[in-house]
């Protein structure tokens, strides 16, 4: 049994924005989102997600398979709301003093953060995402970047980038195509709508699809179902991998090109972004509902 007394119980300790608990019968790490003041991927949280991937890897670093961290579950504090993506004030603020040098650096954070999901953290994890609400922009790259994606019936995708004349730049064109092909990849992205769980079960971006409230439980029998054959669920995970890779380098590229992309929006562009951050505030803040808020991502 793992010794929660070490790195892993440091680093879940140093988190502001992510509670973890460790489940050492299935060595599952479960990380709850719980991004403050709004529901995305602010710079604390990706820090937070830095020192649990460092982490995994210390814990892990004598063991090359079957290491004490065998699965990592990402799932959200916030009631109906995955994530609802990138920092999109950080973003206002940058584009409007053209701090070009400042966005890169967030958005290769978050290209790390994606491409360490997508490789099991380089330690042979399986990495698992739970979606129980929305997952909106990076909120749905961050989620379908994890090699298992479980999804409950009412939750709901989306990338609205399109809606502000910007693209998402942090791995929804690669880990799409990787899953639908690039052409529906492209639709998808340019098309600015939403997505329901079941409707992306059916095209291969959801692995699991539970009822509404039976998440965890579905997390768990997959767990159950990897762990009676490990081997065989981790060679397919390494050979997906090896037959579509997902690179840091071509996840950097195409994040460069979201900055330059940034840096081109216009002054309604800005301001568009402005009008979904207060939305963002007031969900956060718990003070809209989910469905009033809706023509606020699609």
């Amino acid at each position: 049994m793992i010794d929660m007394t070490s790195d892993l119980k440091k680093a879940g300790n140093d988190c502001r924005q992510i509670s973890t608990r460790f489940d050492s019968d299935y060595g599952a790490l479960w990380c709850y989102l719980d991004a403050k003041p709004r529901p995305c991927f602010n710079p604390g949280v990706l820090a937070d997600m830095g020192r649990i991937v460092s982490a995994i890897a210390l814990v892990n670093k004598c063991e090359k398979e079957g290491g004490p961290v065998r699965f990592t579950v990402i799932a959200s504090r916030t009631p109906r709301v995955f994530s609802l993506g990138g920092d999109l004030a950080l973003f206002v603020e940058f584009s409007r003093g053209r701090n070009r040098d400042a966005l890169r650096r967030y958005a290769r954070s978050c290209v790390e953060i994606i491409h360490s999901a997508v490789v099991g953290c380089d330690r042979a994890v399986t990495t698992i995402s739970l979606v129980q609400g929305d997952a909106m922009g990076g909120g749905f790259e961050a989620a379908i970047s994890n090699n298992v994606v479980v999804a409950e019936r009412s939750a709901r995708f989306g990338l609205p980038e399109v809606m502000f004349n910007l693209f998402p730049g942090m791995g929804a064109y690669s880990l799409l195509a990787r899953r639908v092909g690039a052409v529906r990849a492209e639709k998808m992205i340019l098309g600015g709508r939403l997505f329901d769980a079941a409707e992306l079960h059916e095209m291969g971006v959801v692995d699991v699809l539970a009822e509404d409230g039976d998440g965890e439980k579905a997390v768990y029998e997959y767990m159950t179902q990897h762990l009676r054959r490990p081997n065989a669920y981790r060679s397919v995970l390494k050979a997906r991998q090896r037959v579509h890779p997902i690179t840091l380098e071509e996840l950097t590229d195409i994040a460069d090109l979201w900055v330059e992309a940034a840096m081109n929006l216009e002054t309604k562009d800005i301001r568009l972004m402005e009008r979904l951050v207060r939305a963002q505030d007031k969900i956060g803040a718990g003070a809209m509902p989910r469905d009033a808020a809706e023509g606020s991502f699609a």
